[in-house]
């Protein structure tokens, strides 16, 4: 059973895994080996995602037992199948009532043998959190919240606990030793039973199991009616109340607080700036024992065969941890079943690289998620002729930067000053009390350090290095290097020194010389600290502002992407490829996934407009012109702006569906709403107009309602009938973008993973729209119909999707009917020469005798449509009155290209695959003798697309 394609599932109390169980025929029917699960461990209560684990021992319960599990697994390998498993080892849910373990540090502090589980920073600079954690989980500022009765004290009598109540959701332990204060008034029994518990000493498991046999004296019926009125003389609600329970609350192992607190003052490591997530210590090896025993016994009893690792770049050291999870993984294999011993498991991590980046291959995985192809590929669609104009275009009308870097370091600042505050803080603040070691830098200052700190983080480009105790790669020195060279720009004259320092200790330059002891500690506490905060200043920074601030092509604002890489040559894909058949060929290839902000096939459509840069600004200018009536005037400003309403714009052309019409009022209605959710989370997360800590109603009340009128089809000037035209003109092309996509993502090196439901046309929006409910049923009906058909033949209803899956069907099929040629098949770019040689891009991967030969189109607009421009590439892909040369022809048919427009074009063909007899998967002609060149007009005079196979 070997691993020749994914698929992605997202499980959640809605989404079963009886439901995922009910798929498993169909997906096997597709050509997927192996389901590829959303995390199955147990979550918050409701969550849609499952990241916000509160127990790592237990299946969710919400998504079925393992029971359910076993059914599951046991239909996956009934048709050769396996599951891998999405993991979080990073963060844990937090707050709630229901994560045993964060909650018993809230009861026992720094002596609960949990205390070591999150990284909580016990001795912070603030004397206020010395021994205590800050609970950022009250809706208003404390002191409001007491007073408003928010915050209580309440007797669980199932298991005999103290505990404060917030808002009825939110539970925290009455730390033992303050159980006389509470009870001592009532006398007798109680003040006892209290005593007792205050009076043992702290940190011994004996103790805890003492505590644990008083609670439960404390359940008899008999003392509830003194609990109780012993609880009312801290009710809230009366002065004297109030100021006991605020006094009790001053002596616990917590310091409630209002959740805005957190940017500044929190001291412990949480998931970016979520306060219900806390990161986890996996470093510590009881700490990865603990919450990997169970993941691992799943993998010992064969119900999972991998793993996808979630957020590596927040743990401490992703290389350790991944090699030992290498190490324990291939180690349970000797006891797996019998019949699966021989499968190697895999272990893929959620990784973001810059373009010029590489995994490290010594971590001993098997490759990233994909995010690096997604992008890879989408570059490929897009035209470079339209970044130019395009740039101009978008700083000419919003008057924002164009080079989208500058764009990446404002928000870097921003977030640095406000959500990450206290991140930063402490990072400064261990690197101070490295500083205050050493006689010669004990000068420096916690101020100056974090002024520092801050400005090599504005320059950072990649989401973190890995450096430690043996230094760090050359790669990682270069990043460095590079950053504090930026900072060398922008920092104080005065600070240079300092800068220069502050760039040693993260280098770690020395540190192998320093002896075994707290100085060495520190240094290396600070050095994890500052990598542990670059990855989520760059994430918050980059993918959740600035690709919201940055509107000149939304197709190339992806996660993974990188906007200022507009497009890419074939010759580059070609070498990225080469690439990962050496070094990653078990490596993930998405196009979609639970976290993509676009849809694969909304960034495909969007990509044509790279393509048509004029007829774009003309179309833009036509319709702000025709929209103006209908902005607002916010505090001085237009809402929306000009780049929000920009931005607007592209959205409603890449996602608008097949076939609705203005007139429509249903499908509108819909669609509106689609685009209006998306619209408020653009405007909060770009964080201009607009934040999720502090929303500007007025200003997305005046964006949701320019949104709302100018569809309205009764308006008289027509502006939705125009889009509807416009869209409609480009649903072509930005199909057979897609389909390109689609074919290329199932044959190139690595592991194709389909994202739920993407084998249709996934025009969705950035999550919750990407998590929406998929019409399997459809998918499944659609399938056993084009089993008695090739591709080619549904082209005629090709608005329906089922083009799209019979392309990634026969493709995957193939990959399962011989998996040598795609795990150790070779890679051959082929050479494509003519006069629209830039328009096709061609490979071959051969094992053993067998061959496949992918090609596929790209940049057809100007293929589709010759008569409306230029014969050459240098110019501008306008028609000929600088219209939409695409709007007025008819959508009906998904290729148009005709025979002259490809005359003089061929692929080549290497001379050991000549004269070999071949069919094409994707339209079911056969060739007997392949010759030497290919004419372009005989393989793409069907679809754009072609996947020929030589037995």
């Amino acid at each position: 059973m070997s691993i020749s394609a994914t698929a992605r599932l997202q499980f959640h109390k809605d989404f079963t895994l009886a439901d995922g169980t009910k798929l498993v025929p169909y997906l096997a029917s597709l050509g997927i080996s192996h389901l590829y699960a959303s995390p199955l461990l147990k979550a918050r209560p409701g969550s849609t995602h499952g990241y916000d684990i509160v127990d790592h021992t237990q299946l969710n319960p919400e998504i079925g037992d393992e029971a359910a599990l076993q059914t599951m697994v046991a239909a996956l390998r009934q048709h050769d199948m396996g599951l891998i498993l999405d993991i979080v080892p990073n963060h844990m849910g937090v707050g709630g009532t229901d994560n045993l373990w964060w909650l018993d540090v809230l009861e026992w502090g720094r002596s609960s043998p949990y205390a070591e589980f999150f990284d909580i920073d016990w001795d912070p600079p603030d004397s206020s959190l010395r021994g205590r954690i800050l609970a950022p989980f009250l809706g208003s500022p404390y002191g409001d919240a007491l007073d408003q009765g928010d915050i209580t004290l309440h007797f669980d009598d199932q298991d005999g606990r103290l505990f404060i109540s917030c808002y009825g959701s939110h539970r925290f332990p009455v730390t033992p030793r303050e159980y006389v204060t509470i009870l001592s008034a009532e006398g007798g029994r109680l003040e006892e039973i209290a005593r007792d518990i205050a009076e043992l000493p702290a940190g011994r498991d004996s103790t805890r199991r003492q505590v644990e046999d008083l609670r439960q004296q404390l359940r008899e019926p008999s003392l509830r009616s003194g609990i109780d009125h012993a609880l009312r003389a801290f009710d809230p609600h009366q002065p004297a109340g109030r100021e006991r329970l605020h006094r009790l609350l001053e002596r616990q192992h917590y310091r409630l607080s209002f959740w805005r607190a957190a940017s500044d003052e929190i001291n412990w490591r949480r998931f970016f700036d979520i306060n219900g997530l806390a990161g986890v210590r996996v470093e510590v090896p009881h700490v990865f024992d603990a919450t990997h025993e169970y993941t691992l016994s799943l993998y010992t009893r064969g119900l999972i065969d991998g793993l996808r690792i979630d957020h590596v770049d927040g743990l401490a050291d992703p290389r350790g941890y991944c090699r030992k999870l290498r190490r324990r993984l291939e180690a349970a294999t000797e006891s797996r079943p019998v019949e699966l011993r021989h499968i190697k498991p895999v272990i893929w991590v959620e990784k973001i690289l810059a373009p010029h980046e590489k995994l490290p291959a010594d971590w001993l995985t098997d490759g990233t998620t994909g995010y690096d192809f997604m992008s890879q590929v989408s570059a490929l669609l897009h035209d470079p002729y339209g970044e130019a104009p395009l740039t101009h275009f978008w700083t000419s009308l919003t008057h924002r930067p164009g080079d989208f870097e500058d764009e990446a370091k404002a928000a870097r600042r921003q977030i640095l000053r406000e959500s990450l505050s206290s991140e930063t803080f402490a990072t400064a603040a261990a690197l101070h009390r490295l500083a205050r070691r050493d006689p010669h830098t004990r000068d420096y200052t916690l101020t100056a350090i974090r002024r520092v700190l801050v400005e090599i983080l504005v320059h950072f480009h990649v989401y973190r290095i890995y450096a430690g105790l043996g230094g760090m790669a050359e790669s990682d020195e270069r990043e460095l290097d590079w950053a504090i060279a930026g900072a060398r720009k922008t920092v104080r004259s005065a600070d240079i020194g300092l800068l220069d320092l502050v760039g040693r200790w993260l280098a770690g330059s020395g540190l192998r010389q320093v002896p075994a002891g707290p100085r060495r500690q520190e240094w290396l506490r600070a050095m994890v600290r500052f990598q542990q905060l670059s990855a989520p200043t760059n994430a918050k920074s980059v993918e959740d502002t600035a690709f919201y601030r940055y509107g000149r092509l939304l197709s190339r604002n992806e996660v993974g992407a990188e906007p200022q890489q507009f497009a890419l040559t074939p010759a580059a894909f070609h070498a990225a490829n080469t690439d990962r058949r050496k070094r990653w060929h078990r490596g993930l290839l998405a196009t979609a996934t639970h976290d993509h902000k676009r849809g694969e096939d909304t960034r495909a459509r969007i990509a044509v407009l790279s393509e048509l840069p004029e007829i774009w600004e003309n179309a833009v200018m036509r319709w702000s012109r025709l929209n103006a009536p209908l902005r607002r005037e916010i505090e001085h400003h237009p809402a929306p702006d000009e780049a929000d309403e920009a931005m607007l714009y592209q959205m409603l052309i890449g996602a608008w569906p097949f076939g609705l019409s203005p007139d429509n009022r249903e499908g509108m209605a819909i669609f509106i709403e689609r685009i209006a959710a998306w619209q408020e989370k653009a405007l909060r997360e770009a964080k201009r107009h607009s934040e999720w800590a502090a929303p500007d109603e007025a200003y997305e009340s005046a964006c949701r309602s320019f949104l709302s009128d100018l569809l309205n089809p009764d308006r008289p000037a027509k502006v939705a009938q125009d889009m509807a035209a416009f869209a409609s003109g480009i649903m072509a092309a930005g199909a057979c973008n897609s389909l390109s996509q689609t074919l290329l993502k199932a044959t190139s090196p690595g592991i194709p993973d389909l994202y739920q439901g993407a084998e249709f046309w996934d025009f969705s929006l950035v999550d919750p729209d990407n998590r929406r409910p998929v019409d399997f049923p459809s998918r499944m009906a659609a399938l056993q119909d084009e089993n008695k058909a090739e591709a080619a033949s549904l082209a005629g209803h090709w608005h329906d999707g089922h083009i799209k899956q019979a392309i990634l069907a026969a493709a995957l099929r193939l990959r399962r009917r011989a998996p040598g040629l795609f795990e150790a098949g070779t890679y051959l770019p082929l050479k494509v020469e003519g006069p629209q040689s830039g328009h096709i891009l061609a490979f071959v991967r051969a094992h053993e005798g067998r061959a496949a030969l992918t090609a596929v189109t790209r940049l057809t607009v100007r293929l589709r449509n010759e008569d409306d421009f230029s014969s050459s590439p240098a110019q501008p892909h306008s028609g000929s009155n600088g219209s939409l040369p695409l709007a007025e022809q008819t959508q009906s048919e998904l290729w148009t290209v005709p025979a002259t427009s490809w005359k003089g074009t061929f692929i080549h063909v290497p001379r050991q695959f000549q004269g070999r007899k071949v069919k094409n998967l994707l339209d079911g002609m056969e060739t007997n003798a392949l010759p030497a060149r290919i004419r372009a007009e005989d393989l793409f005079n069907i679809l754009p697309v072609a996947l020929l196979e030589a037995g």
